[in-house]
């Protein structure tokens, strides 16, 4: 299951990496370029609304299916929709792009609604946001790769200067979607257990549950801004009083960012375990400071040997970036440290630790909105590691005590990924207008939401219906 959950994070930010390159190529605004998002994430809504419809009409289609067919056939429309990538190009379409995009969204979310709540119901329900984010961790591993690899393949393996700029899309997605059949081939024929299966129930009742509904905007708002800050790191990165790096040294940056999550997400699931009180202060220190080295090697990787460059062997090449990104790394350390100091505070509790992090998050991106150079830089990455237990915590709070409807409760909660989609172009939009680092308002504006469930959303309506509350020591 941690297999798909570090493919579709890989894939997802790939995004990334396509705005700036059809931003250039097809001559776009930031708000057309930020479109990319809206039908990717668009997507999630539009394939959880039938799944949650099919649900209040018909009964819980996971409950009729299962949860390894559920998977199976999540993969065969990814597949579907990467290889569209090839006529797209071909054919020089934006318009068409997005409609392949929308297609990999539909698979992404019959994805996430079946592998979210399996992961949670493995186990004691108290430690569910310990089961997600370390499921989550692994999609961290994919997010933060996927720029690395994402930006050498796009802007310069496959890149051609005799050819429309889409092109070097083309090979990366038919390989996408030669990796999703086989996975599919492979978890059709595999054995899974068939927990929470046979339950079939009609109606809407998981949307009537106050701490549900709060949690659907909770993770509208999260994603939203996750996602929003990811899009705009490479245009941001770009402007002369930040940085002034070109787009492919941008994209590694946005590694660092994803990256970010990484470090967090893997630390979460060990703060928000069962784990002896020593073992976790040991893993607290332990998985940052092997993440953090991990990133710095990651992001020195000599790509451009690989494609018959100078005579210096790669692991030589390799070293002397390491060396070379020392200074820009040790930029990075007091955020990775400010994050275990957060976890401290958080003391194992999904809301508590909710409402620290979103509120840190908040509090890097109004700095970054008005400060300039390496300080606005560093502020926005840091910003992926405040963001890690997010998705995991929300989540998990917001699918606590549901028994029989956890399944459409998640689709209400993939469905509410739709953030992705909505807030991306508002940014866009503003930053047409008012400026990239102005924009890092929305997102601001976004993860202040996310602190409010994490402290008092996600305990709205318990009360009245005796339902159990994560943070309950």
């Amino acid at each position: 299951m941690t297999s798909l959950f570090f493919l579709w994070g890989f894939m997802t930010v790939f995004n990334d990496i396509l705005i700036p390159r059809f931003k250039e190529a097809f001559e776009l605004t930031y708000f057309k370029a930020m479109l990319v998002q809206f039908a990717f994430f668009g997507a999630y809504f539009t394939g959880a609304l039938i799944y949650f419809l099919i649900s209040a009409t018909k009964g819980d289609p996971i409950a009729r299916i299962g949860y390894k067919n559920g998977v199976v056939l999540g993969l065969v429309i990814s597949a579907s929709g990467s290889a569209l990538f090839w006529p797209a190009a071909s054919a020089e379409s934006y318009p068409m792009f997005l409609g392949a995009l929308f297609v990999v969204g539909l698979g992404f979310a019959m994805l996430q609604i079946a592998a979210n709540p399996y992961v949670t119901i493995l186990g004691p329900e108290r430690t569910a946001s310990s089961r997600l984010n370390l499921a989550q961790g692994f999609n961290s591993v994919g997010t933060t790769i996927g720029p690395l690899i994402g930006g050498w393949l796009i802007f310069q393996y496959f890149a051609s200067t005799d050819a429309h700029g889409a092109d070097s899309v083309k090979v990366p997605y038919m390989g996408f979607c030669v990796v999703f059949l086989v996975l599919a081939a492979i978890f059709y024929f595999i054995h899974l257990p068939h927990i929470g299966e046979g339950n079939i129930e009609r109606g809407a009742g998981a949307l009537k549950i106050p701490h549900v509904f709060l949690g659907v905007i909770a993770i509208f708002m999260y994603v939203g801004g996750e996602v929003t800050v990811g899009s705009a790191i490479i245009s941001f990165l770009g402007q002369p009083d930040i940085a002034g790096l070109d787009e492919s040294a941008a994209s590694k940056f946005v590694a660092i960012y994803w990256g970010g999550l990484l470090i967090g997400r893997f630390m979460g699931s060990v703060e928000l375990s069962d784990l002896p009180k020593r073992k976790k202060q040991v893993l607290l220190v332990a998985i940052p400071l092997v993440a953090y080295l991990f990133l710095w090697v990651a992001k020195s990787a000599p790509l451009d040997a690989l494609k018959g460059g100078g005579g210096d062997s790669v692991a030589s090449l390799w070293w002397n970036n390491i060396v070379e990104n020392q200074s820009s790394f040790l930029r990075y350390l007091p955020f990775v440290f400010l994050c275990w100091l957060m976890f401290q505070f958080g003391k194992g509790l999904a809301g508590r630790s909710l409402f620290i992090f979103s509120s840190t998050a908040v509090l890097l991106l109004l700095v970054a909105a008005f400060a300039k150079g390496a300080v606005a830089m560093w502020c926005v990455i840091a910003v992926g590691l405040f963001s890690s237990i997010g998705w995991s915590n929300t989540f998990s709070l917001a699918i606590e005590g549901l028994g029989t409807l956890k399944s459409q409760a998640s689709s209400l909660l993939v469905m509410a990924i739709l953030g992705g989609a909505i807030l991306p172009p508002i940014q866009g939009f503003m930053a047409d207008h008012a400026g990239i680092q102005l924009s890092f308002i929305v997102p601001m504006l976004a993860y202040a939401y996310v602190a409010y469930y994490g402290a008092i959303g996600h305990r709205v309506g318990r009360a009245a219906s005796n339902e159990p509350a994560t943070d309950t020591p």
